[in-house]
């Protein structure tokens, strides 16, 4: 019998198998993106390219173009022109964007919460391999 879960979601027998295919993992890809969760974190309020690229230390004008277009074309943001001159864009939050504060914030809590312990392990690991 054919496997028709686009997820491969697998039974007992057989483990699960992230497919190629799986519509999540374009999603998920984004969703990991370092630079994808540091804008949706800043965008409590409608704000400015400028203002994103300010606040986000190391990231480059293209990085931050192309993360914002992906962001949008996800539905996650949405992009307004201003009319001003010169003309101006600011991003906000879309409801679906919104909806993944809540796990979002969960994840950076772990993440602050375990830093200080991976930091270690990682030293613990680089000093046994010699990297």
């Amino acid at each position: 019998m054919k496997d028709t879960n686009p997820h491969g979601a697998g039974t007992e027998t057989r483990p699960v198998v992230f497919r190629a295919d799986c519509p999540s993992r374009p999603i998920l890809d984004q969703i990991a993106d370092k630079w994808s969760m540091m804008v949706m974190a800043l965008l409590e309020r409608p704000t400015r390219f400028n203002e994103l690229k300010r606040g986000l230390e190391g990231v480059t004008q293209r990085v931050l173009t192309q993360t914002l277009r992906r962001l949008e074309r996800n539905g996650m943001i949405e992009r307004r022109v201003l009319p001003t001159s010169p003309v101006g864009v600011e991003y906000s939050l879309t409801p679906l964007g919104e909806s993944l504060r809540e796990p979002f914030g969960h994840l950076y809590d772990w993440t602050v919460e375990h830093s200080e312990e991976i930091q270690n392990r990682r030293r613990a690991y680089d000093s046994r391999t010699g990297a």
